[in-house]
């Protein structure tokens, strides 16, 4: 069977005024493999390219060389909204679309000619922490975390193969953060769908991932030794706790 996900030979160069060619090489020939759903935590500092890669797998960016496989289709085979139906990417910062709470809900089902599945989206809600939202009421007027709750539930619904989440609990509060921790854990192992983080954060790595990438310099190398983490995840906890 082939692999649940691949990426062969990615690269993407952008520009640059400090370098002589005048572009800079952020993702350099790029390869891993899924072989079948895993939850990955990708880290490495500001600035190396990990939303763009991130939206490169999605096909919301082009790559300069290389290609995406699902289970053996490629990317550049199939049409654009087939594939980031199921490979699904969440940003950062969620836009709301135009409509209510639901009305946003439906919007992947119209989008994509499936049945809305009203108990899934109403039990994602309740363990979203969303259950006080009122449906019919305009999602632009959510707070920014409620906002990112209802766009990570709004692309759940699409039951994605893999699911890819930039920095998804980056503006959340610790508590709403652990809450989407949950969610996201339970759903990877009820559904079956690979999850791909990028994280700054060394302690939520270790809590979520069973693998560790680092991007670092164009390229993508994966820590075996979870050690690392799990010591940086610590000093950042005693760090907290001597600034209180």
């Amino acid at each position: 069977m082939s692999a649940l996900f691949e990426i062969r030979g990615l690269s993407k160069r952008i520009p640059s005024a400090y370098e002589s060619t005048g572009e800079r090489v952020l993702l350099n020939h790029i390869n891993a493999i899924i072989r079948e759903p895993e939850s990955i935590a990708i880290m490495g500092a500001s600035g190396q390219g990990k939303s763009t890669m991130l939206r490169i797998l999605a096909c919301l960016d082009s790559a300069d060389e290389g290609e995406m496989y699902k289970r053996g289709a490629s990317c550049s085979s199939m049409e654009p909204a087939k594939w980031r139906s199921q490979v699904c990417y969440v940003a950062q910062h969620a836009v709301m679309l135009p409509g209510s709470v639901e009305d946003n809900l439906r919007t992947v089902s119209r989008l994509h000619g499936t049945e809305y599945e009203q108990s899934l989206a109403e039990r994602l809600i309740e363990r979203s922490g969303l259950a006080h939202l009122p449906m019919k009421g305009p999602a632009e007027d959510l707070s920014g975390g409620e906002k990112q709750r209802l766009a990570l539930v709004r692309s759940l619904l699409l039951r994605p193969s893999v699911l890819l989440l930039d920095e998804v609990t980056a503006s959340l509060d610790s508590i709403s953060a652990r809450l989407v921790e949950d969610v996201l854990m339970d759903w990877h192992r009820e559904e079956g769908t690979a999850l791909i983080w990028v994280t700054h954060q060394a302690d939520q790595a270790v809590r979520v991932a069973s693998r560790m990438w680092t991007l670092e310099d164009g390229r993508l190398t994966e820590d075996g030794n979870r050690d690392h983490y799990i010591d940086s995840a610590e000093n950042e906890v005693i760090g907290s706790v001597r600034e209180r």
